[in-house]
């Protein structure tokens, strides 16, 4: 959970000596919330005077939102929590807001999960299915959802202003209404600390107990503790002294992993920084290696003073961040959800009345690289397939460009399309796609592959408006690693109403960008530039 600045003051919650519900009913929503749910956003399609709702992203009917929270998997549901302000459109008044899907792009809104007071506001956590009751605070028959979050205290808190600990809430209604625990925080440092945040939970088989990754953040240090119970934690390491150092660290996660065509496993250790990130501003990284029980082990991960190239990346563009999993989600591989923002200028970007919008979900694949263990990423099945029954059927071209521009028309003019295109650069330098053109070619989404240097490019400095902040970054780009035949690659690209996601190299890399197009451009065209590319584009729009 990043702060748009370390030293704002904070507002916050109830008192922690008495438990008290904090799901609402319609009475007691403010008048800026919807009193019952809201089956909105993604799904829904854009319009003329709200042109970049996403139609296949998450995010709030309206007012604010960045990190996801709380992200679970339970009994066929998929619930996302998130930082959401349920009074205004940037940030603040930090609460966690709810939604729910089936299929990971259908999103129901519900009400205000834990909603913000003068005394504590609800920072970044997460939450598991209690299955063995563990923590008492259910029962055998009804075990209880746990969250794990970050208390953020204000005047009258529990504990000095300013100060950040750890605290647990409960439900036992699958997340329709939480209850706060009577002993929070449950988990704090001594001295206090105004940066200790963001717990994320694993189950640690050998030992039987859950580990717990926390950050203190403008330190630079992830924070090991474990528990039995979820309500009592002991210190067991610190992670620190590895990867890039430029900012915050935040939101970390550690997850076990399969080596992919191999017997053997490996633990990775998710990372978000801010600033510091290797497209500028917010970004991630992560690292692989050892657990213990006690303790994470980095290997070949970059030195601190390395450039930002030597670290390890889970996204290049400008827009993923505080990305964590879903506690149980089917299928066998972590399953991500990340923020689609960048605190460089996320609080001025030019949507309303909603402001933030989520990722689409994302699994990950653990491969071996040319020199070290990678990720790999991709559109999560559950995601994907439900992109696939609600869009239009496939529709396909094959064609050889020369040097020179060709459009694609019909149904690849649609505002919000998954597209897969392989293209061979047989004697051209460079090769591409324009995504949301205007008629007169001059605004457009730049999408190249350099032949010679093996580089994916997005560039959004023509695609739309770029005057809301100095700060929007023009292009990102990324180096595939080797191929056998470094002429030819094979882009997916998740466009939306105001962003982009290209997979390329089968996930080696990924580059998730906003940008925010005038509503008449809608065109699309392929393009090759010194020589001949032959082309095989296929669409599905949604």
């Amino acid at each position: 959970m990043t702060l748009p600045n370390p030293h704002l003051s904070r507002r916050h919650l109830l008192a922690a000596s008495a438990a008290v519900v904090v799901g609402f009913s319609a009475a007691a929503c403010s008048p800026d919330e919807s009193p019952t749910p809201t089956p909105t956003v993604a799904g829904t399609a854009p319009t003329a005077s709200d042109p970049w709702r996403p139609g296949a992203h998450l995010t709030a009917a309206k007012n604010w939102l960045n990190d996801p929270n709380g992200l679970v998997y339970h009994d066929g549901t998929y619930h996302a929590f998130y930082q959401h302000n349920p009074r205004g459109n940037s940030w603040g008044n930090m609460s966690w807001g709810h939604s729910t899907s089936t299929d990971l792009v259908h999103w129901e809104q519900q009400p205000v999960a834990m909603e913000a007071s003068p005394e504590e506001e609800i920072f970044s956590g997460c939450i598991v299915v209690d299955t063995k009751n563990a923590s008492g605070l259910g029962s055998a028959e009804n075990p209880p959802m746990v969250a794990l979050y970050t208390s953020a205290y204000g005047k009258n808190g529990a504990l000095p202003q300013g100060a950040q600990a750890q605290s647990v809430a409960f439900s036992l209604d699958k997340g329709t209404t939480w209850e706060k625990y009577r002993g929070n925080p449950v988990l704090n440092l001594a001295p206090t600390n105004n940066n200790f945040r963001d717990p994320k939970i694993t189950w640690y088989e050998p030992g039987h107990y859950w580990v717990m990754t926390t950050v203190v953040a403008d330190a630079q240090v992830v924070k090991m503790f474990k528990s039995t119970n979820l309500l009592h934690w002991d210190f067991l390491s610190d992670f620190s002294g590895a990867g890039a150092q430029g900012g915050l660290w935040e939101v970390p996660e550690l997850i076990e992993m399969a080596v992919e065509d191999s017997a053997a496993k490996k633990w990775v250790m998710l990372l978000s920084i801010n600033p510091g990130g290797i497209a500028g501003g917010s970004g991630m990284q992560y690292f692989v290696g050892e657990f213990d029980g006690t303790r994470f082990t980095a290997e070949d991960a970059a030195a601190p003073d390395a450039p930002p190239t030597d670290s390890q990346w889970l996204d290049y563009g400008a827009d993923y961040y505080a990305a964590n999993s879903i506690s149980g989600a089917p299928g066998g591989k972590p399953v991500l959800l990340g923020w689609m923002g960048n605190w460089d200028y996320a609080q001025h970007v030019p949507t309303t009345p909603w402001r933030g919008s989520m990722a689409i979900p994302r699994e990950l694949t653990l491969v071996r690289g040319e020199r070290r263990l990678e990720l790999r990423s991709a559109i999560a099945t559950a995601a994907r397939e439900a992109l696939e029954r609600a869009g239009s059927a496939v529709q396909g071209k094959n064609l050889t460009v020369g040097s020179g521009l060709q459009h694609l028309d019909g149904d690849f003019t649609a505002r919000a399309q998954l597209l897969e295109v392989e293209m061979e650069l047989t004697s051209a330098r460079e090769a591409g796609v324009n995504l949301r053109a205007s008629d007169d070619g001059k605004s457009a989404l730049r999408i190249t592959y350099a032949k010679d240097t093996r580089t994916v490019k997005v560039d959004r400095s023509n695609a739309g408006t770029t005057n809301f902040s100095e700060k929007f970054s023009p292009y990102h780009q990324a180096t595939l690693p080797p191929s056998h035949n470094d002429a030819k690659v094979r882009l997916q690209i998740l466009l939306d109403s105001s962003s982009v996601e290209v997979f390329a190299g089968e996930g080696a890399i990924v580059i998730s960008d906003t940008f925010f197009p005038d509503w008449d451009d809608t065109g699309t065209s392929v393009f090759s530039t010194d020589g001949d590319t032959q082309f095989t584009v296929q669409t599905r729009q949604f």
